[in-house]
């Protein structure tokens, strides 16, 4: 993927502050589907402020740095996304991070390709990632961007047949904008401006 931004790399030191979540599958045969946004806008965040994120630990792929002067730990759990809370509450536990300050990033199939819908708290939504979670954790205060990936367009089709199907050529570039204005917003909640999120990329 080319790095349209180039930040400089950062290395951080001290404990983390915030943890950032990209939800996911593991593995090539899921990679550009749309249950896979979410790795997707982690890929975007972490070339932004060249992190690498391919430590494996606490069930996920994690990477470290400094975003707008908060130390954060970057994650895109290995469970499969049914089990993602695993990885997460895993994570939590160890740096004792309340879940106000955990944001997630994941797809949603009410809305449409590449829309992008921010979050303070509430419900999974029917996604089952986010649902584990929530479940793991007993909390539902998780700010959240959710990145919209189209309804089934066949009534008839299984709802796994579509989540994991690939993204179109055309898809991919809205799902690129997407991931790109979830990196901004995930930096206007690190500083304490969700409305402001909301407010430039509820869509």
């Amino acid at each position: 993927m080319i790095n349209p931004f180039n930040k400089s790399a950062t290395t951080v030191k001290g404990s983390i502050e915030y943890i950032i979540v990209g939800l996911g599958n593991p593995g090539k045969q899921y990679e550009n589907t749309r249950h896979n946004t979410g790795f997707i806008a982690m890929d975007f965040l972490s070339n932004k402020y060249n992190c690498t994120v391919n430590k494996l630990k606490y069930k996920a792929l994690i990477g470290n740095c400094t975003i707008t002067g908060h130390r954060v730990l970057l994650m895109k759990p290995q469970t499969f996304m049914n089990n993602s809370g695993e990885a997460v509450v895993q994570a939590m536990q160890f740096y004792k991070i309340p879940p106000e300050k955990v944001i997630v990033m994941f797809d949603d199939i009410s809305l449409e390709v590449g829309k992008t819908r921010i979050r303070r708290k509430g419900s999974d939504g029917g996604q089952k990632g986010m649902r584990s979670i929530i479940t793991l954790s007993g909390s539902d205060k998780f700010p959240r961007i959710k990145i919209g990936i189209g309804a089934k367009p066949n009534p008839r089709w299984q709802l796994a047949d579509w989540v994991l199907s690939k993204f179109t050529a055309d898809d991919m570039k809205a799902i690129n904008t997407a991931a790109s204005n979830a990196c901004n917003a995930v930096e206007e909640i690190i500083n304490g401006n969700i409305d402001k999120a909301m407010s430039l990329y509820n869509s």
